[in-house]
């Protein structure tokens, strides 16, 4: 049985949404590991971004590389929560 037209557009307007604000969380988890990158004077243009998060949680926690790639990133916006209190985006990110 066919769904009907307006079942099918708001099935995929509601996945649209979903997938902005997915895309909008690492954005800014991104722009928060540019941040803490900064803020820890990484010298390595690779350390920016999440990159710069999972180098900060192994050097903080002495957890091994592994470990923080197996983090998803839900799991890395949990284990920095306190980390980010506080933290605003910077006026010049501002989408």
């Amino acid at each position: 049985m066919a769904e009907p037209d307006d079942y099918q557009r708001q099935r995929r307007e509601l996945e649209q949404k979903i997938f902005q604000t997915e895309a909008h969380q690492k954005w800014l988890l991104a722009r928060f590991g540019d941040h803490v990158a900064k803020r820890e004077g990484y010298q390595s243009s690779d350390l920016n971004g999440i990159h710069a998060l999972r180098y900060y949680l192994m050097q903080k926690h002495h957890w091994t590389p592994a470990t923080v790639l197996a983090l998803s990133e839900e799991e890395l916006r949990f284990a920095l929560l306190e980390e980010q209190e506080g933290w605003t985006l910077p006026q010049n990110d501002q989408p």
